[in-house]
Parts: structure tokens; sequence; C-alpha cells
């Protein structure tokens, strides 16, 4: 396998559900750290929302590995945001053999 160039930076986040003060909670989501990354689109559909029609976009986000444990090795349920954009993660294997790189299969949704 060839090395992928990785040059998007991406703030690898994880979410912390936290006391609302009445009972419930929310989840806040914290920065873990920056990541570099490959961008491809897969595929993309457009649905309904309650607010209006919406895009849903999948990605395959290419960034470098890391065991399973690490604190730096993105799991289901964490996102990735560049600027305003958002795409959760869905799910994480190895790219290659090695496990040089993974692969994250994301969702970014637009209204």
């Amino acid at each position: 396998m060839e090395a992928p160039r990785l040059s998007v930076p991406l703030v690898l986040e994880t979410g912390e559900r936290v006391g609302d003060g009445m009972g419930g909670s929310r989840i806040v989501w914290r920065a873990v750290g920056v990541v570099y990354a490959r961008m491809k689109r897969r595929s993309g559909r457009l649905r309904g929302a309650q607010a209006g029609a919406e895009t849903l976009l999948l990605w395959t986000i290419t960034l470098r590995g890391f065991p399973e444990g690490d604190p730096r090795r993105p799991v289901a349920g964490q996102r990735l945001r560049m600027g305003a954009r958002i795409f959760r993660i869905d799910a994480v294997a190895e790219a290659d053999p090695a496990g040089r790189f993974l692969d994250i299969v994301a969702k970014e949704e637009r209204a």
C-alpha cells in the first residue's frame, strides 16, 4: 500500500454526558487533539428532517494508525470537526495489514 497524503487537519472530539442541573443531561464535546487526514467522499443523499430537507454525505477518512486502546485512536461515537463541519464517526478499521493507517467511515449532515 502506498502511503496516503494526510494533509487535512481535523479536530478529534469526544462526547461527555454532563448533568443539566434539572435531572437530565446533555452531551458536551471536548477536543482530544488534531489529526491529519485524507478525505474521500463516498456518497450522498437528500433526506427529510424536522426542519426541512437535509443532505447526508458519507466519507472515508484515512488517518495515521494507533493501536486499539490508545486514546489517540478514534472510535465510533466520536466525531471529527473541520471548522463548522462535523463528521460523525460510524466505524474505524485498519486500512493496511500493518495497521499503519486507519480508515474511518463518517457521516456529515448539512442543513
